[in-house]
């Protein structure tokens, strides 16, 4: 059995184990951005009331450069009023959509900040983009902790795996906890579909593999997307699903699709769209674990904006 095979097989039967025992499920709490249509989640163990963080968003106000923490201040009411304790602080990825909170968060409520190993990856791509300069090491050191495909970690009692998911960037990375699978941007709920795969170091053939090795989980686990856009005729936000419904019916990736016909579609529809309204200051603090570049000589921290270069 390969590695990711056995990775696979312990997030399995950890899903297997919560589903027969409500104690190894985690509690979750979804805190939904309309700016960004970006879900941020509080994971907590009922037991310990031992929390994670995943996915926080900072506000940023693209035509005046300012950040706020309303977002922010909302998981830490909710954090506070229900006395948990933050001990981690996870991003799924280096999100192109959205600012990280983290830096802020952990100031506020302590925790351990985490991302994939493969971010090393992404910050070498995105470093030479915007010409970071030697000050900006790529070796994932802005993170506490990284980690890699198969990892156990725990939130309080509750058991925590670390998937690497590939497709959409090369450090996506689920997390599985009790029952509950926080998948990052890789699967859409199911009239939606799939993100893309046109991003630099993206790869639509990954994508399909990775989201087979989701769902190849079992079909009551249940699903929580990064995101949600109101696919039409849909009239509320969602953001939760389950292996099952899945499989069922995801328009790009139901049961039967074939990796050359997700291939096509998804290459077919990368190429017709737009390139997220935040990706560039997003990606080049994310890469810096949420930290804003450190500021020049009159105190000011700058966002550099590449010209003609994606």
């Amino acid at each position: 059995m390969s590695e990711r095979d056995t990775a696979l097989h312990a997030a399995t039967r950890q899903v297997e184990a919560a589903l027969a025992d409500a104690g190894k499920r985690p509690t979750i709490a979804g805190f939904f951005d309309e700016a960004t249509n970006t879900v941020s989640y509080v994971v907590s163990d009922p037991a310990t009331r031992e929390a994670a963080i995943i996915d926080s968003v900072l506000d940023y106000d693209a035509p005046s450069g300012r950040t706020t923490f309303g977002s922010a201040e909302r998981i830490i009411e909710y954090v506070e009023t229900n006395a948990l304790k933050v001990t981690w602080l996870i991003e799924t990825h280096a999100h192109a959509d959205h600012l990280s909170a983290a830096p802020y968060l952990q100031e506020k409520l302590g925790g351990k900040l985490a991302i994939g190993r493969e971010i090393i990856r992404v910050q070498d791509v995105f470093g030479k983009l915007f010409n970071a300069g030697t000050d900006f090491e790529r070796d994932g050191s802005q993170f506490d902790h990284l980690f890699d495909d198969g990892d156990r970690f725990a939130i309080g009692k509750l058991e925590g795996i670390a998937l690497h998911v590939p497709g959409h960037t090369p450090a996506d990375m689920a997390f599985v906890v009790g029952d509950a699978a926080f998948i990052g941007d890789t699967l859409f709920m199911p009239d939606f579909g799939t993100a893309r795969a046109d991003f630099p170091g993206g790869d639509a053939r990954q994508l399909f593999r990775s989201i087979k090795r989701l769902l190849a989980l079992p079909d009551a686990a249940r699903l929580f997307t990064c995101h949600d856009y109101k696919a039409p005729g849909r009239n509320e936000f969602a953001w939760e699903s389950t292996v099952a419904v899945q499989r069922a019916g995801n328009i790009h990736v139901k049961d039967g699709t074939s990796e050359d016909e997700f291939v096509a579609m998804r290459s077919a529809r990368d190429a017709k769209l737009n390139m997220p309204t935040l990706i560039l200051p997003s990606v080049q603090v994310n890469i810096r674990g949420g930290h804003l570049p450190e500021p020049e000589d009159n105190g000011v921290s700058y966002i550099k904006i590449p010209v003609n270069a994606l």
